[in-house]
């Protein structure tokens, strides 16, 4: 499956859509103006075009009415510039396949419910490098570059705007580091400390004695940015993952968020159970 667009491009493409429909004029009618395809116009406007260029940006406005003395116009354009710029996780293109890093890094919200594993932003190095291993990766330098990638995404928790992040972790995905205790004790300590220590990081547990419950249909992650970009839901897979952004996806994910917190302990119960883990 092709990978989502960029938080930026996603921007771009519903401004020019809004603009397009305030100047009342079609897909058809704007294309034809252009002497474009209509499929080219398309592509911008759903962010399928990877880099639509300044020249292109600045044909769509003046069709659409937009003048230079907008506040709009430069605001856009900045935005096409910023598009086209390389962010660090290119540097590890080989080993971060698709968009989510670069989603990720521009979100304002992140939910994420993890049935099997602890949440990458909360990983420690000594797990990530587990789960490097696990995935049957084998040359050292390859895990290594892995886990310094790993480690790098989770800078945006560190900086002045932080995303709100909001994990629900099954128990037995902690119960399952037994067989390497000091990755688990390093694991649980790490999570307690986060979750006590931000006030942008909140942490749920599922304690296997919930049972069956909704999360039963497996770990999802919802994105939300800041306007006009719209929401994200991401479902991972072996080689990259699934990208869903109708409003109705997106609604059925939220209500299924809302049943696995209820599923789980709340923050004031989950780090004094986190906490008795340990001390078993």
């Amino acid at each position: 499956m092709a990978a989502s667009p960029t938080i930026r491009r996603r921007q771009l493409s519903a401004i020019l859509r809004r603009m397009r429909k305030d100047a009342n004029l079609s897909l058809d009618e704007a294309a034809k103006r252009l002497e474009w395809s209509r499929a080219k116009l398309g592509h911008i406007e759903t962010g399928e075009r990877k880099k639509p260029s300044v020249v292109e940006v600045k044909a769509l406005m003046h069709e659409y009415g937009v003048e230079e003395s907008d506040p709009q116009y430069e605001a856009v354009l900045a935005l096409v510039r910023q598009a086209q710029q390389r962010g660090w996780w290119t540097r590890y293109d080989d080993i971060l396949t698709g968009s989510y890093v670069e989603l990720e890094a521009e979100a304002t919200g992140i939910a994420n419910f993890e049935a099997f594993g602890v949440p990458g932003l909360l990983q420690t190095p000594g797990y990530a490098r587990l789960i490097q291993r696990a995935r049957l990766w084998r040359d050292p330098d390859d895990i290594q570059r892995a886990v310094d990638a790993r480690i790098r995404r989770q800078q945006i928790l560190q900086r002045d705007n932080p995303p709100d992040l909001w994990a629900v972790i099954e128990e037995h995905a902690l119960q399952r580091l037994a067989g390497a205790p000091d990755v688990m004790r390093e694991q649980i300590e790490h999570l307690i400390e986060l979750a006590d220590s931000s006030s942008h990081i909140t942490v749920q547990v599922v304690p296997t004695s919930a049972g069956v419950h909704a999360g039963a249909t497996g770990p999802f992650v919802i994105m939300d940015f800041a306007e006009p970009a719209a929401p994200i839901v991401y479902l991972e897979t072996f080689t990259d993952g699934l990208y869903l952004e109708r409003a109705e996806e997106v609604g059925m994910y939220r209500k299924l968020w809302d049943h696995v917190r209820t599923s789980a302990l709340d923050e004031e119960r989950t780090i004094p159970y986190l906490k008795k883990m340990l001390s078993r």
